[in-house]
């Protein structure tokens, strides 16, 4: 495995939980004890973690480089499907919604069952899964420019599109969430996705335990502000990170 290579894998495992130790790189990557040691050195010489006794963590929990749709999609998967089986019960035949972008959406996309919906989305992911079982449902995917990282589309095209446009109920994720702050990595794709948000009657936040505690570049909406957090239950810990509130459906 190439030294960048393994920089990603380890950033990766860093990501799911904040912390990783040495033991558990070697057995992911099938390294050596003093390559993982090496790499962990050299990551934390650009500032990206901090070494800790028998391993790292990653620093201020903020990524430098935003992971792509693709590389989402194999993360947590057990963990996002528990969590859009439960966002899936919230969903009535006659309801209009916007799904925003994300792996977690995506995986929502494909299990919905209710009918005659009118589904609206600005994620070409998201689209594409939910025209595969169109059946009764009417759906709309949103232009503008595209944002390949997220595949999501955004900008002023989107954003007059969705100005008039008002939702019963909206399911989006996140990048972070700290404390009361919900934040994505570009100020365009939180615009977008708090227009949407504004001019829905209820607001789902899907998010997996791994995004709690983070920081991003963007903040775009206030968890004061969201119906419910739809998550999966994982240890206590990740709940602790946030401020309390009467709103998690887990």
């Amino acid at each position: 495995m190439l030294k960048t290579d393994r920089f990603q894998a380890i950033m990766s495992l860093l990501e799911v939980s904040g912390t990783v130790r040495v033991s558990d790189i070697m057995d992911k990557l099938s390294v050596s004890d003093m390559t993982v040691r090496r790499d962990l050195d050299e990551l934390e010489k650009q500032g990206l973690l901090e070494r800790v006794h028998g391993g790292a963590k990653l620093k201020d929990f903020y990524r430098h480089v935003e992971l792509s749709h693709t590389e989402k999609q194999i993360m947590l998967q057990e963990e996002k499907q528990r969590i859009v089986e439960k966002a899936n019960e919230l969903i009535n035949d006659g309801d209009t919604l916007f799904l925003g972008p994300g792996t977690t959406i995506e995986l929502l996309a494909q299990i919905i069952r209710a009918d005659s919906l009118r589904i609206v989305t600005n994620c070409l992911p998201v689209f594409e899964e939910l025209n595969k079982h169109k059946g009764n449902r009417k759906i709309y995917l949103l232009g503008g420019e595209l944002r390949e990282t997220t595949q999501c589309f955004v900008g002023e095209i989107t954003n007059k599109s969705l100005k008039d446009m008002n939702f019963h109920k909206a399911f989006f994720s996140c990048n972070a969430l700290n404390e009361q702050k919900i934040m994505t990595s570009t100020f365009e794709e939180g615009q977008t996705q708090q227009i949407a948000l504004n001019n829905s009657v209820e607001r789902f936040l899907l998010i997996d335990h791994s995004k709690i505690g983070k920081r991003d570049f963007s903040v775009y909406y206030n968890l004061s502000e969201v119906t419910a957090v739809i998550t999966d239950k994982d240890e206590q810990k990740h709940y602790e990170k946030i401020e309390k509130e009467d709103k998690y459906l887990v």
